[in-house]
């Protein structure tokens, strides 16, 4: 059978219903998704590929999810560090955005951040910032997949005037993205502090009517929390549920602020929750108590959050600090262990998104949206279980190649859609302006 790609690794982490890790098998790639995983002698056999890829010493694995992130926000990278999440928006970020976010902004900030996924493995990013079609434009130049945010948020900025506009250029864009197959899009209203109960009332309707999640800053901290409660009288999820924004369709980022009423609510509605463990660490927002929630069976992925405040898009690295954050919250070491980590930045990611069934794992039918990741060297010997070190020990340099939809976007870490001497020089130009700023 004729076939365009095979892929022979020493290892294949599938991420299933199973966790099957397979050695010496290969996985064959034709019209943009997996046909084939078998056993490598038999798949030599059975196909003719065009391209054959070998990695004797890699493991290859589904693309990480990085569900909740802020591309744009790499130009603002280390601008504004080490202060609590409110005086950092506030009195830094906001300003710094409200000067220099346009769409030019955010399309070279959204190509530098693609690039520093791409060469950390990831393939597909839930996104929310503003002047959208400027990151789809980057996502379509360098061929990730994306859910892109259709920005909500009671006061005007540089996109739009308030609300009103904010969803009719959302409708647009979403109208526009529905013969993309990598671009899907989602709702996505800023924080319970930042969006009035008159619009997230039209943003569930129009949810509804279209069949995409919504995407929320949802119990960040103690603070956000407290405030609301002086208020209205109601902690922010409360409300969330009287509006009847709680279902299978809502993605709530961070929730580091979690009774455990709110717990088995949560795992009663069907939300997702995504978890941005380094970024809550640097603003020092609280712990997302993760074991507790998959213990309730509830749906839990990771993000990086915006390079703003993490400051790196890794998410090899945030399956690391979720593992070992997660026991040290739950005072228990085999709490989330390395399979389950593993899941939340793959497969959990993709239910989150809605796109479970074409991609987050390594099975036939599915999207070959894969990356390679290099456990020969020197730091990963020796090896006895590669899932445990592709948590534990392993770095972001040890990913050799990424596939998207079966178009290889780096191959022995060169990226292939992307000029890095380029992205570089653009990103110390951005530095010159924005550091001028007074």
């Amino acid at each position: 059978m004729d076939i365009e790609l095979l892929i022979t690794p020493e290892w294949i982490i599938t991420v299933d219903s199973d966790n099957q890790v397979l050695r010496h098998h290969a996985i064959a790639v034709d019209n943009s998704r997996i046909v084939g995983i078998m056993p490598t002698s038999e798949a030599e056999k059975c196909y003719t590929p065009r391209q054959t890829v070998a990695l004797p010493q890699q493991a290859v694995l589904p693309g990480l999810i990085n569900a909740h992130t802020h591309v744009a926000m790499s130009l603002l990278k280390g601008l504004a560090d080490d202060l609590p999440l409110m005086d950092w928006l506030q009195n830094h970020i906001w300003p710094a955005e409200a000067r220099w976010a346009d769409s030019t902004f955010v399309h070279d900030g959204s190509q530098l951040a693609i690039a520093e996924m791409i060469r950390s493995g990831t393939t597909c990013f839930n996104d929310m910032y503003f002047f959208p079609e400027a990151t789809v434009q980057a996502a379509e130049e360098a061929g990730i997949r994306a859910c892109i945010g259709l920005i909500m948020i009671d006061f005007p900025t540089r996109w739009g005037s308030g609300p009103e506009e904010y969803l009719q250029k959302g409708l647009a864009l979403h109208d526009r993205l529905q013969t993309n197959p990598l671009l899907t899009t989602a709702f996505a209203p800023h924080a319970p502090y930042t969006v009035s109960d008159d619009p997230l009332h039209k943003v569930l309707h129009l949810a509804c009517e279209l069949d995409i999640p919504i995407h929320m800053h949802v119990h960040e901290t103690a603070f956000e929390v407290g405030q609301a409660q002086e208020q209205s009288g109601m902690r922010p999820l409360e409300r969330l549920e009287k509006l009847g924004l709680l279902d299978k369709h809502f993605l709530a980022v961070h929730m580091t602020q979690l009774s455990d009423a709110e717990i088995a609510l949560l795992a009663q509605k069907g939300t997702h929750i995504i978890h941005c463990p380094e970024s809550n660490l640097k603003l020092a927002s609280g712990f997302c108590p993760v074991a507790k929630l998959t213990a309730a069976g509830v749906n839990v992925a990771l993000g990086t959050d915006g390079n703003a405040s993490n400051n790196d898009l890794d998410m090899l690295g945030e399956m690391r600090t979720a593992a070992l954050i997660a026991k040290a919250v739950a005072q228990d070491a085999s709490a989330i262990p390395a399979t389950q980590a593993l899941r939340m930045a793959t497969i959990n990611g993709a239910k989150a998104l809605g796109l479970d069934a074409d991609i987050g794992s390594l099975e036939v039918g599915k999207f070959a949206d894969m990356i390679a990741i290099d456990l020969g060297t020197l730091e990963a010997s020796p090896l006895y279980d590669p899932v445990s070190h592709l948590v534990y020990c392993t770095s972001r340099e040890q990913v050799t190649h990424t596939w998207v939809a079966g178009k290889a976007l780096m191959a022995n870490r060169q990226l292939t859609t992307l000029d890095t001497t380029a992205l570089i020089a653009k990103a110390r130009d951005w530095q010159q302006h924005i550091g001028e700023t007074p």
